[in-house]
Protein backbone atom coordinates (compact mmCIF):
# COMPACT_ATOMS: atom_id res chain seq x y z
CA UNK A 1 0.00 0.00 0.00
CA UNK A 2 2.82 2.42 0.89
CA UNK A 3 4.52 1.67 -2.43
CA UNK A 4 1.29 2.43 -4.31
CA UNK A 5 0.90 5.75 -2.46
CA UNK A 6 4.48 6.69 -3.37
CA UNK A 7 3.79 5.87 -7.00
CA UNK A 8 0.60 7.91 -6.93
CA UNK A 9 2.41 10.86 -5.34
CA UNK A 10 5.15 10.68 -7.99
CA UNK A 11 2.57 10.56 -10.77
CA UNK A 12 0.60 13.52 -9.42
CA UNK A 13 3.82 15.51 -8.83
CA UNK A 14 4.96 14.89 -12.40
CA UNK A 15 1.56 15.84 -13.77
CA UNK A 16 1.48 19.01 -11.67
CA UNK A 17 4.92 20.10 -12.83
CA UNK A 18 3.97 19.45 -16.45
CA UNK A 19 0.84 21.53 -15.94
CA UNK A 20 2.83 24.48 -14.64
CA UNK A 21 5.08 24.24 -17.69
CA UNK A 22 2.06 24.01 -19.96
CA UNK A 23 0.28 26.97 -18.34
CA UNK A 24 2.90 29.47 -19.48
CA UNK A 25 2.12 28.81 -23.13
CA UNK A 26 -1.56 27.72 -22.95
CA UNK A 27 -3.40 29.73 -20.26
CA UNK A 28 -7.14 30.02 -19.80
CA UNK A 29 -9.89 27.52 -20.39
CA UNK A 30 -7.72 24.83 -21.99
CA UNK A 31 -5.38 24.85 -18.99
CA UNK A 32 -8.32 24.52 -16.63
CA UNK A 33 -9.77 21.57 -18.57
CA UNK A 34 -6.45 19.73 -18.54
CA UNK A 35 -5.91 20.43 -14.81
CA UNK A 36 -9.45 19.35 -13.99
CA UNK A 37 -9.19 16.03 -15.86
CA UNK A 38 -5.76 15.19 -14.48
CA UNK A 39 -7.10 15.82 -10.99
CA UNK A 40 -10.06 13.53 -11.71
CA UNK A 41 -7.66 10.84 -12.96
CA UNK A 42 -5.47 11.08 -9.84
CA UNK A 43 -8.38 10.98 -7.39
CA UNK A 44 -10.04 8.17 -9.34
CA UNK A 45 -6.90 6.07 -9.21
CA UNK A 46 -6.56 6.76 -5.48
CA UNK A 47 -10.10 5.55 -4.81
CA UNK A 48 -9.72 2.45 -6.99
CA UNK A 49 -6.41 1.62 -5.33
CA UNK A 50 -7.94 1.90 -1.83
CA UNK A 51 -11.42 0.51 -2.37
CA UNK A 52 -11.22 -2.10 -5.15
CA UNK A 53 -12.02 -5.61 -3.92
CA UNK A 54 -8.68 -7.11 -5.08
CA UNK A 55 -5.15 -5.76 -4.88
CA UNK A 56 -4.28 -3.94 -8.11
CA UNK A 57 -0.96 -3.54 -9.89
CA UNK A 58 -0.51 0.24 -10.35
CA UNK A 59 2.04 -0.17 -13.17
CA UNK A 60 -0.30 -2.41 -15.14
CA UNK A 61 -3.49 -0.42 -14.53
CA UNK A 62 -1.97 2.96 -15.38
CA UNK A 63 -0.26 1.56 -18.49
CA UNK A 64 -3.63 0.26 -19.68
CA UNK A 65 -5.00 3.76 -19.22
CA UNK A 66 -2.07 5.35 -21.05
CA UNK A 67 -2.32 2.87 -23.93
CA UNK A 68 -6.08 3.44 -24.28
CA UNK A 69 -5.58 7.21 -24.31
CA UNK A 70 -2.91 7.02 -27.00
CA UNK A 71 -4.93 4.56 -29.11
CA UNK A 72 -7.62 7.24 -29.37
CA UNK A 73 -5.06 9.38 -31.25
CA UNK A 74 -3.45 7.05 -33.79
CA UNK A 75 -1.76 3.61 -33.81
CA UNK A 76 1.73 5.10 -34.01
CA UNK A 77 1.74 7.26 -30.86
CA UNK A 78 2.81 4.76 -28.20
CA UNK A 79 4.20 4.61 -24.67
CA UNK A 80 7.42 2.61 -24.32
CA UNK A 81 8.11 1.50 -20.74
CA UNK A 82 11.64 0.93 -19.54
CA UNK A 83 11.35 -2.84 -20.03
CA UNK A 84 10.71 -2.37 -23.76
CA UNK A 85 13.33 0.28 -24.47
CA UNK A 86 15.88 -2.25 -25.73
CA UNK A 87 13.45 -3.59 -28.33
CA UNK A 88 12.67 -0.02 -29.41
CA UNK A 89 16.38 0.69 -29.88
CA UNK A 90 16.73 -2.48 -31.92
CA UNK A 91 13.96 -1.28 -34.24
CA UNK A 92 15.76 2.04 -34.74
CA UNK A 93 19.35 0.80 -35.03
CA UNK A 94 18.86 -2.75 -36.30
CA UNK A 95 21.38 -3.93 -33.69
CA UNK A 96 21.08 -6.28 -30.75
CA UNK A 97 23.16 -8.74 -28.79
CA UNK A 98 22.40 -12.29 -29.88
CA UNK A 99 23.38 -15.25 -32.03
CA UNK A 100 21.64 -14.36 -35.32
CA UNK A 101 18.75 -16.83 -35.29
CA UNK A 102 15.11 -16.12 -36.15
CA UNK A 103 12.47 -18.31 -34.52
CA UNK A 104 8.73 -18.82 -34.72
CA UNK A 105 6.14 -21.07 -33.09
CA UNK A 106 4.99 -23.74 -35.52
CA UNK A 107 2.31 -26.10 -34.26
CA UNK A 108 3.21 -25.19 -30.69
CA UNK A 109 6.96 -25.75 -31.06
CA UNK A 110 9.66 -23.06 -31.24
CA UNK A 111 11.42 -23.67 -34.55
CA UNK A 112 14.40 -21.96 -36.16
CA UNK A 113 13.02 -20.44 -39.38
CA UNK A 114 16.04 -18.42 -40.57
CA UNK A 115 19.73 -17.95 -39.83
CA UNK A 116 21.55 -14.68 -40.39
CA UNK A 117 24.63 -15.29 -42.47
CA UNK A 118 27.99 -14.97 -40.74
CA UNK A 119 26.78 -15.01 -37.13
CA UNK A 120 27.26 -17.59 -34.39
CA UNK A 121 24.00 -19.47 -35.00
CA UNK A 122 25.04 -20.33 -38.54
CA UNK A 123 28.75 -20.78 -37.85
CA UNK A 124 28.29 -22.99 -34.79
CA UNK A 125 25.85 -25.54 -36.13
CA UNK A 126 22.25 -24.39 -35.69
CA UNK A 127 19.99 -25.41 -38.60
CA UNK A 128 16.70 -24.13 -40.01
CA UNK A 129 14.05 -26.58 -38.83
CA UNK A 130 15.67 -27.25 -35.44
CA UNK A 131 13.18 -27.27 -32.58
CA UNK A 132 14.50 -25.43 -29.52
CA UNK A 133 13.50 -27.14 -26.28
CA UNK A 134 15.89 -25.52 -23.79
CA UNK A 135 17.92 -22.32 -23.58
CA UNK A 136 20.65 -22.80 -21.04
CA UNK A 137 18.88 -24.73 -18.29
CA UNK A 138 15.47 -23.20 -18.98
CA UNK A 139 12.77 -25.42 -20.48
CA UNK A 140 10.98 -23.17 -22.98
CA UNK A 141 8.00 -25.44 -23.69
CA UNK A 142 5.50 -23.02 -22.20
CA UNK A 143 7.29 -19.77 -22.99
CA UNK A 144 6.14 -17.30 -25.64
CA UNK A 145 8.23 -16.53 -28.71
CA UNK A 146 9.11 -13.15 -27.17
CA UNK A 147 10.27 -14.75 -23.92
CA UNK A 148 12.32 -17.25 -25.90
CA UNK A 149 13.99 -14.49 -27.91
CA UNK A 150 14.78 -12.56 -24.73
CA UNK A 151 16.61 -15.61 -23.35
CA UNK A 152 18.68 -15.95 -26.52
CA UNK A 153 19.60 -12.26 -26.52
CA UNK A 154 22.15 -10.76 -24.17
CA UNK A 155 25.38 -8.87 -23.89
CA UNK A 156 27.92 -9.43 -26.66
CA UNK A 157 30.75 -11.84 -25.81
CA UNK A 158 28.60 -13.89 -23.44
CA UNK A 159 27.81 -17.56 -23.98
CA UNK A 160 24.48 -19.30 -24.39
CA UNK A 161 23.60 -22.94 -25.09
CA UNK A 162 20.57 -24.28 -26.95
CA UNK A 163 19.19 -27.79 -26.68
CA UNK A 164 17.45 -28.72 -29.91
CA UNK A 165 15.61 -31.61 -31.47
CA UNK A 166 16.76 -32.18 -35.04
CA UNK A 167 15.18 -34.17 -37.85
CA UNK A 168 16.67 -37.66 -38.01
CA UNK A 169 18.31 -37.49 -34.56
CA UNK A 170 16.95 -39.74 -31.83
CA UNK A 171 18.36 -37.66 -29.00
CA UNK A 172 18.46 -33.88 -28.48
CA UNK A 173 21.63 -31.95 -29.32
CA UNK A 174 23.17 -29.26 -27.10
CA UNK A 175 24.92 -26.54 -29.07
CA UNK A 176 27.04 -23.71 -27.66
CA UNK A 177 27.08 -20.19 -29.06
CA UNK A 178 28.77 -16.91 -28.30
CA UNK A 179 26.57 -13.84 -28.44
CA UNK A 180 27.79 -10.95 -30.56
CA UNK A 181 26.51 -7.61 -31.79
CA UNK A 182 24.07 -8.60 -34.50
CA UNK A 183 23.23 -6.03 -37.17
CA UNK A 184 20.01 -6.72 -39.03
CA UNK A 185 20.72 -5.90 -42.66
CA UNK A 186 18.52 -3.34 -44.35
CA UNK A 187 19.48 -4.99 -47.64
CA UNK A 188 19.49 -8.74 -46.94
CA UNK A 189 20.05 -9.50 -50.63
CA UNK A 190 21.16 -7.95 -53.89
CA UNK A 191 21.98 -9.73 -57.11
CA UNK A 192 21.21 -10.04 -60.81
CA UNK A 193 17.55 -10.76 -61.55
CA UNK A 194 18.37 -11.19 -65.25
CA UNK A 195 21.35 -10.72 -67.52
CA UNK A 196 21.42 -6.93 -67.17
CA UNK A 197 18.87 -6.12 -64.41
CA UNK A 198 20.13 -5.72 -60.88
CA UNK A 199 17.80 -6.37 -57.94
CA UNK A 200 17.98 -4.84 -54.44
CA UNK A 201 15.78 -6.19 -51.64
CA UNK A 202 15.21 -3.49 -48.99
CA UNK A 203 13.43 -4.75 -45.86
CA UNK A 204 14.38 -2.17 -43.19
CA UNK A 205 15.02 1.55 -42.79
CA UNK A 206 17.38 1.45 -39.83
CA UNK A 207 20.74 3.23 -39.59
CA UNK A 208 22.95 2.83 -42.65
CA UNK A 209 20.09 1.80 -44.97
CA UNK A 210 21.12 4.44 -47.51
CA UNK A 211 24.73 3.29 -47.43
CA UNK A 212 23.69 -0.34 -47.93
CA UNK A 213 21.54 0.52 -50.95
CA UNK A 214 24.32 2.68 -52.39
CA UNK A 215 26.88 -0.11 -52.00
CA UNK A 216 24.47 -2.63 -53.54
CA UNK A 217 23.87 -0.46 -56.61
CA UNK A 218 27.61 0.17 -57.05
CA UNK A 219 28.36 -3.57 -56.88
CA UNK A 220 25.51 -4.45 -59.23
CA UNK A 221 26.79 -1.99 -61.82
CA UNK A 222 30.20 -3.63 -61.57
CA UNK A 223 28.47 -6.96 -62.22
CA UNK A 224 26.95 -5.65 -65.43
CA UNK A 225 23.62 -4.19 -64.29
CA UNK A 226 22.22 -1.70 -66.82
CA UNK A 227 18.88 -1.35 -65.00
CA UNK A 228 17.93 -1.52 -61.32
CA UNK A 229 14.94 -2.85 -59.35
CA UNK A 230 14.54 -1.73 -55.73
CA UNK A 231 12.02 -3.90 -53.87
CA UNK A 232 10.28 -2.26 -50.86
CA UNK A 233 7.25 -4.53 -50.86
CA UNK A 234 5.93 -5.14 -47.32
CA UNK A 235 8.60 -2.84 -45.90
CA UNK A 236 6.85 -0.93 -43.05
CA UNK A 237 9.37 1.91 -42.99
CA UNK A 238 11.66 3.35 -40.34
CA UNK A 239 14.05 6.29 -40.24
CA UNK A 240 12.99 9.18 -42.48
CA UNK A 241 16.57 10.34 -43.07
CA UNK A 242 17.48 6.94 -44.49
CA UNK A 243 14.66 7.27 -47.03
CA UNK A 244 16.26 10.56 -48.09
CA UNK A 245 19.66 8.85 -48.38
CA UNK A 246 18.21 6.08 -50.54
CA UNK A 247 16.52 8.51 -52.93
CA UNK A 248 19.87 10.35 -53.07
CA UNK A 249 21.40 7.27 -54.73
CA UNK A 250 19.34 8.10 -57.84
CA UNK A 251 18.75 11.88 -57.85
CA UNK A 252 21.18 14.82 -57.72
CA UNK A 253 22.47 16.64 -54.67
CA UNK A 254 20.33 19.51 -53.36
CA UNK A 255 16.93 18.14 -54.37
CA UNK A 256 14.04 18.11 -51.88
CA UNK A 257 12.91 14.58 -51.03
CA UNK A 258 10.36 15.19 -48.29
CA UNK A 259 9.09 17.95 -46.02
CA UNK A 260 7.34 17.70 -42.65
CA UNK A 261 4.65 19.99 -41.27
CA UNK A 262 3.09 19.83 -37.82
CA UNK A 263 1.58 21.90 -35.01
CA UNK A 264 4.96 22.95 -33.62
CA UNK A 265 6.07 25.05 -36.56
CA UNK A 266 9.70 25.34 -35.47
CA UNK A 267 10.01 21.58 -35.97
CA UNK A 268 8.86 21.77 -39.59
CA UNK A 269 11.66 20.85 -41.95
CA UNK A 270 12.66 20.18 -45.54
CA UNK A 271 14.96 17.25 -46.23
CA UNK A 272 17.18 17.53 -49.29
CA UNK A 273 19.74 15.23 -50.81
CA UNK A 274 23.19 16.00 -49.42
CA UNK A 275 25.53 13.82 -51.46
CA UNK A 276 26.52 13.11 -55.03
CA UNK A 277 24.31 10.36 -56.49
CA UNK A 278 25.50 7.02 -57.79
CA UNK A 279 23.55 7.20 -61.06
CA UNK A 280 20.85 9.65 -62.18
CA UNK A 281 20.21 7.98 -65.55
CA UNK A 282 20.05 4.23 -65.01
CA UNK A 283 16.50 2.92 -65.67
CA UNK A 284 14.84 2.28 -62.31
CA UNK A 285 11.80 0.39 -61.01
CA UNK A 286 10.49 0.50 -57.43
CA UNK A 287 8.32 -2.44 -56.34
CA UNK A 288 5.60 -1.60 -53.81
CA UNK A 289 2.76 -3.48 -52.13
CA UNK A 290 -0.12 -2.71 -49.79
CA UNK A 291 2.35 -3.38 -46.96
CA UNK A 292 4.83 -0.73 -48.12
CA UNK A 293 4.51 2.14 -45.66
CA UNK A 294 6.08 5.30 -44.30
CA UNK A 295 9.74 5.55 -45.39
CA UNK A 296 9.03 3.09 -48.23
CA UNK A 297 6.38 5.48 -49.48
CA UNK A 298 8.75 8.44 -49.22
CA UNK A 299 11.15 6.59 -51.53
CA UNK A 300 8.43 5.53 -53.97
CA UNK A 301 6.62 8.89 -53.87
CA UNK A 302 9.77 10.96 -54.38
CA UNK A 303 11.05 8.79 -57.23
CA UNK A 304 7.61 9.08 -58.84
CA UNK A 305 7.37 12.87 -58.34
CA UNK A 306 10.73 13.37 -60.05
CA UNK A 307 9.78 10.90 -62.82
CA UNK A 308 13.05 9.19 -61.97
CA UNK A 309 11.70 5.66 -62.10
CA UNK A 310 8.57 3.55 -62.51
CA UNK A 311 6.51 2.34 -59.53
CA UNK A 312 5.21 -1.21 -59.98
CA UNK A 313 2.88 -3.38 -57.90
CA UNK A 314 -0.03 -2.42 -55.62
CA UNK A 315 -1.21 0.84 -54.07
CA UNK A 316 0.95 1.38 -50.99
CA UNK A 317 -0.33 1.47 -47.40
CA UNK A 318 -0.80 5.22 -46.97
CA UNK A 319 1.12 6.24 -43.84
CA UNK A 320 2.04 9.89 -44.14
CA UNK A 321 2.72 10.55 -40.46
CA UNK A 322 6.04 11.23 -38.73
CA UNK A 323 6.93 10.08 -35.21
CA UNK A 324 9.74 11.17 -32.92
CA UNK A 325 10.80 9.70 -29.55
CA UNK A 326 10.47 11.87 -26.44
CA UNK A 327 12.15 10.92 -23.15
CA UNK A 328 9.94 10.43 -20.10
CA UNK A 329 10.75 9.85 -16.44
CA UNK A 330 12.01 6.48 -15.15
CA UNK A 331 13.82 5.67 -18.44
CA UNK A 332 10.58 5.35 -20.40
CA UNK A 333 9.79 7.04 -23.69
CA UNK A 334 6.91 8.31 -25.76
CA UNK A 335 6.92 7.82 -29.51
CA UNK A 336 4.58 10.58 -30.67
CA UNK A 337 3.20 11.64 -34.03
CA UNK A 338 4.38 15.23 -34.54
CA UNK A 339 3.84 15.95 -38.23
CA UNK A 340 2.66 14.84 -41.63
CA UNK A 341 5.16 14.43 -44.42
CA UNK A 342 4.85 15.67 -47.99
CA UNK A 343 6.57 14.43 -51.14
CA UNK A 344 8.24 16.90 -53.55
CA UNK A 345 5.01 17.50 -55.51
CA UNK A 346 3.34 18.61 -52.26
CA UNK A 347 1.13 15.59 -51.63
CA UNK A 348 0.59 13.82 -48.31
CA UNK A 349 -0.26 10.17 -48.89
CA UNK A 350 -1.86 9.59 -45.44
CA UNK A 351 -4.89 7.36 -46.09
CA UNK A 352 -6.71 7.43 -42.73
CA UNK A 353 -7.97 10.57 -40.99
CA UNK A 354 -7.47 9.89 -37.28
CA UNK A 355 -8.62 13.40 -36.33
CA UNK A 356 -12.18 12.71 -37.57
CA UNK A 357 -13.42 9.39 -36.26
CA UNK A 358 -16.79 7.82 -36.93
CA UNK A 359 -19.43 7.59 -34.21
CA UNK A 360 -18.32 4.05 -33.35
CA UNK A 361 -14.67 5.14 -33.00
CA UNK A 362 -13.55 3.66 -36.29
CA UNK A 363 -11.42 5.61 -38.74
CA UNK A 364 -12.44 6.18 -42.31
CA UNK A 365 -10.27 6.59 -45.38
CA UNK A 366 -10.01 9.89 -47.16
CA UNK A 367 -12.90 10.00 -49.62
CA UNK A 368 -11.99 10.00 -53.30
CA UNK A 369 -13.93 13.25 -53.72
CA UNK A 370 -11.59 14.93 -51.22
CA UNK A 371 -8.35 13.79 -52.82
CA UNK A 372 -6.36 16.50 -54.54
CA UNK A 373 -4.37 16.39 -57.76
CA UNK A 374 -0.66 17.10 -57.89
CA UNK A 375 1.79 16.96 -60.75
CA UNK A 376 5.14 15.31 -61.22
CA UNK A 377 8.08 17.03 -62.91
CA UNK A 378 6.79 15.80 -66.28
CA UNK A 379 3.25 17.01 -65.46
CA UNK A 380 1.87 13.57 -64.76
CA UNK A 381 -1.12 13.68 -62.38
CA UNK A 382 -0.74 12.02 -58.97
CA UNK A 383 -3.04 12.11 -55.96
CA UNK A 384 -2.76 12.56 -52.21
CA UNK A 385 -4.79 10.93 -49.43
CA UNK A 386 -4.36 7.25 -50.09
CA UNK A 387 -0.87 5.87 -50.51
CA UNK A 388 1.28 5.87 -53.63
CA UNK A 389 -0.49 4.62 -56.75
CA UNK A 390 1.75 2.44 -58.91
CA UNK A 391 2.46 3.50 -62.49
CA UNK A 392 1.97 -0.14 -63.43
CA UNK A 393 -0.50 -2.09 -61.32
CA UNK A 394 0.10 -5.83 -61.23
CA UNK A 395 -2.73 -8.19 -60.33
CA UNK A 396 -1.68 -10.41 -57.46
CA UNK A 397 -2.14 -14.14 -57.68
CA UNK A 398 -3.94 -15.04 -54.47
CA UNK A 399 -2.97 -18.29 -52.82
CA UNK A 400 -5.57 -21.02 -53.09
CA UNK A 401 -6.99 -22.11 -49.71
CA UNK A 402 -5.06 -25.38 -49.86
CA UNK A 403 -1.74 -23.63 -50.50
CA UNK A 404 -2.46 -21.00 -47.84
CA UNK A 405 -3.32 -23.70 -45.31
CA UNK A 406 -0.24 -25.79 -46.12
CA UNK A 407 1.99 -22.79 -45.45
CA UNK A 408 0.03 -21.53 -42.44
CA UNK A 409 -0.04 -24.90 -40.70
CA UNK A 410 3.71 -25.38 -41.16
CA UNK A 411 3.47 -28.35 -43.51
CA UNK A 412 5.50 -26.69 -46.28
CA UNK A 413 8.12 -25.84 -43.65
CA UNK A 414 8.21 -29.36 -42.18
CA UNK A 415 8.49 -31.06 -45.56
CA UNK A 416 11.35 -28.75 -46.58
CA UNK A 417 13.23 -29.84 -43.45
CA UNK A 418 12.64 -33.50 -44.30
CA UNK A 419 13.72 -32.92 -47.90
CA UNK A 420 16.95 -31.20 -46.81
CA UNK A 421 18.14 -34.02 -44.57
CA UNK A 422 17.28 -36.63 -47.19
CA UNK A 423 19.09 -34.73 -49.98
CA UNK A 424 22.30 -33.45 -48.40
CA UNK A 425 24.30 -33.66 -51.62
CA UNK A 426 21.74 -31.86 -53.80
CA UNK A 427 23.04 -29.31 -56.33
CA UNK A 428 20.80 -26.42 -55.32
CA UNK A 429 21.76 -24.11 -58.20
CA UNK A 430 18.72 -23.76 -60.50
CA UNK A 431 16.84 -26.27 -58.32
CA UNK A 432 13.32 -27.15 -59.41
CA UNK A 433 11.09 -29.71 -57.71
CA UNK A 434 10.63 -32.71 -59.99
CA UNK A 435 7.41 -34.61 -60.58
CA UNK A 436 8.64 -37.57 -58.53
CA UNK A 437 9.64 -35.27 -55.69
CA UNK A 438 6.17 -33.71 -55.69
CA UNK A 439 4.67 -37.21 -55.66
CA UNK A 440 6.77 -37.89 -52.55
CA UNK A 441 5.31 -34.75 -50.95
CA UNK A 442 1.77 -35.94 -51.70
CA UNK A 443 2.56 -39.34 -50.20
CA UNK A 444 3.97 -37.67 -47.09
CA UNK A 445 0.82 -35.54 -46.86
CA UNK A 446 -1.44 -38.62 -46.93
CA UNK A 447 -0.42 -39.39 -43.34
CA UNK A 448 -1.02 -35.87 -42.04
CA UNK A 449 -4.13 -34.59 -40.32
CA UNK A 450 -4.93 -31.65 -42.52
CA UNK A 451 -8.11 -29.68 -43.01
CA UNK A 452 -9.02 -26.28 -44.39
CA UNK A 453 -12.08 -24.35 -45.41
CA UNK A 454 -12.67 -22.74 -48.79
CA UNK A 455 -14.65 -19.58 -49.46
CA UNK A 456 -17.27 -21.70 -51.23
CA UNK A 457 -17.71 -23.74 -48.04
CA UNK A 458 -18.03 -20.58 -45.96
CA UNK A 459 -20.63 -19.22 -48.37
CA UNK A 460 -22.51 -22.53 -48.27
CA UNK A 461 -22.58 -22.45 -44.45
CA UNK A 462 -24.09 -18.98 -44.54
CA UNK A 463 -26.61 -20.14 -47.12
CA UNK A 464 -27.55 -23.07 -44.89
CA UNK A 465 -27.94 -20.83 -41.85
CA UNK A 466 -30.14 -18.41 -43.82
CA UNK A 467 -32.21 -21.26 -45.20
CA UNK A 468 -32.79 -22.59 -41.69
CA UNK A 469 -33.70 -19.19 -40.25
CA UNK A 470 -36.12 -18.47 -43.11
CA UNK A 471 -37.66 -21.99 -43.02
CA UNK A 472 -36.44 -23.01 -46.48
CA UNK A 473 -33.92 -25.62 -45.37
CA UNK A 474 -36.22 -28.64 -45.80
CA UNK A 475 -36.88 -27.65 -49.41
CA UNK A 476 -33.22 -27.20 -50.34
CA UNK A 477 -31.59 -29.75 -48.02
CA UNK A 478 -30.87 -32.30 -50.76
CA UNK A 479 -29.24 -29.69 -53.01
CA UNK A 480 -27.09 -28.41 -50.13
CA UNK A 481 -25.98 -31.95 -49.26
CA UNK A 482 -25.11 -32.59 -52.91
CA UNK A 483 -23.06 -29.39 -53.03
CA UNK A 484 -21.21 -30.36 -49.85
CA UNK A 485 -20.31 -33.73 -51.35
CA UNK A 486 -19.15 -32.14 -54.61
CA UNK A 487 -16.95 -29.64 -52.78
CA UNK A 488 -15.41 -32.37 -50.62
CA UNK A 489 -14.59 -34.50 -53.68
CA UNK A 490 -13.09 -31.49 -55.41
CA UNK A 491 -10.90 -30.68 -52.40
CA UNK A 492 -9.40 -34.16 -52.57
CA UNK A 493 -7.85 -33.10 -55.89
CA UNK A 494 -6.59 -29.71 -54.67
CA UNK A 495 -2.99 -30.93 -54.34
CA UNK A 496 -3.10 -31.53 -58.09
CA UNK A 497 -5.34 -28.63 -59.08
CA UNK A 498 -3.07 -26.09 -57.36
CA UNK A 499 0.20 -27.91 -57.88
CA UNK A 500 1.98 -24.91 -59.43
CA UNK A 501 1.37 -22.71 -56.37
CA UNK A 502 2.35 -25.43 -53.92
CA UNK A 503 5.50 -26.28 -55.87
CA UNK A 504 6.62 -22.63 -55.77
CA UNK A 505 6.15 -22.54 -51.99
CA UNK A 506 8.07 -25.80 -51.59
CA UNK A 507 10.94 -24.62 -53.81
CA UNK A 508 11.33 -21.37 -51.92
CA UNK A 509 11.28 -23.08 -48.54
CA UNK A 510 13.64 -25.87 -49.60
CA UNK A 511 16.22 -23.47 -51.03
CA UNK A 512 16.37 -21.59 -47.70
CA UNK A 513 17.78 -24.76 -46.13
CA UNK A 514 20.76 -24.62 -48.47
CA UNK A 515 21.19 -20.90 -49.22
CA UNK A 516 19.27 -19.10 -46.45
CA UNK A 517 17.38 -15.93 -47.52
CA UNK A 518 19.35 -15.68 -50.76
CA UNK A 519 17.87 -18.97 -51.91
CA UNK A 520 14.26 -18.01 -51.21
CA UNK A 521 14.61 -14.72 -53.10
CA UNK A 522 16.43 -16.07 -56.14
CA UNK A 523 14.02 -18.98 -56.51
CA UNK A 524 11.18 -16.47 -56.99
CA UNK A 525 12.75 -14.58 -59.90
CA UNK A 526 11.08 -16.62 -62.63
CA UNK A 527 7.60 -16.62 -61.04
CA UNK A 528 7.27 -13.28 -59.22
CA UNK A 529 4.85 -11.21 -61.34
CA UNK A 530 6.13 -7.85 -60.08
CA UNK A 531 9.75 -8.71 -60.83
CA UNK A 532 8.89 -10.14 -64.24
CA UNK A 533 6.87 -7.02 -65.12
CA UNK A 534 9.72 -4.79 -63.95
CA UNK A 535 12.25 -6.69 -66.07
CA UNK A 536 9.92 -6.41 -69.08
CA UNK A 537 9.33 -2.64 -68.83
CA UNK A 538 12.97 -1.88 -68.06
CA UNK A 539 13.85 -3.87 -71.14
CA UNK A 540 11.49 -1.80 -73.29
CA UNK A 541 12.92 1.75 -73.49
CA UNK A 542 9.95 3.08 -75.49
CA UNK A 543 7.39 1.91 -72.92
CA UNK A 544 9.58 3.07 -70.02
CA UNK A 545 9.96 6.59 -71.46
CA UNK A 546 6.30 6.80 -72.46
CA UNK A 547 5.14 6.05 -68.91
CA UNK A 548 7.47 8.61 -67.35
CA UNK A 549 6.59 11.28 -69.91
CA UNK A 550 2.88 10.82 -69.26
CA UNK A 551 2.11 10.03 -72.89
Amino acid sequence: MLKNKKLLFSAVLALTLSLFAFSFTNPGKRYFEIAKNLDIFATLFKEVNVMYVDEINPNKVIKVGIDAMLRSLDPYTVYIPEDDIEDFRTQSTGQYGGIGAVTSRINGAVKVIMLMEGYSAQKDGLKIGDEIIKIGNVDITNLSREETNDLMKGQANTNVSLTVERFGNDTPLTLNFRREKVKVKNVPYYGMASEDVGYVKLTEFTMQAGKEVKNAVVELKKSGAKKIIVDVRDNPGGLLIEAVNIVNVFIPKGKEVVSTKGKVTENNAEYKTLNSPVDTEIPLAILVSSGSASASEIVAGSIQDYDRGIIIGEKSFGKGLVQIPRPLSYNSQLKVTTAKYYTPSGRCIQALDYSNRNADGSVGKVADSLKKQFKTVNKRIVYDGGGVDPDIEVDKERLAPVAYALAGKGLIFEYATKFYYENQSLDIEDFRLSGSQYADFKKWMSNKEFSYSTKVESDLKRLTANAESEKYYTSVKDQIKALESTIERSKQNDLDNFKSQIVRLLEQEITTRYQLEKGAIESSFDSDKDILRAIAVLGNPQEYRAILSGK
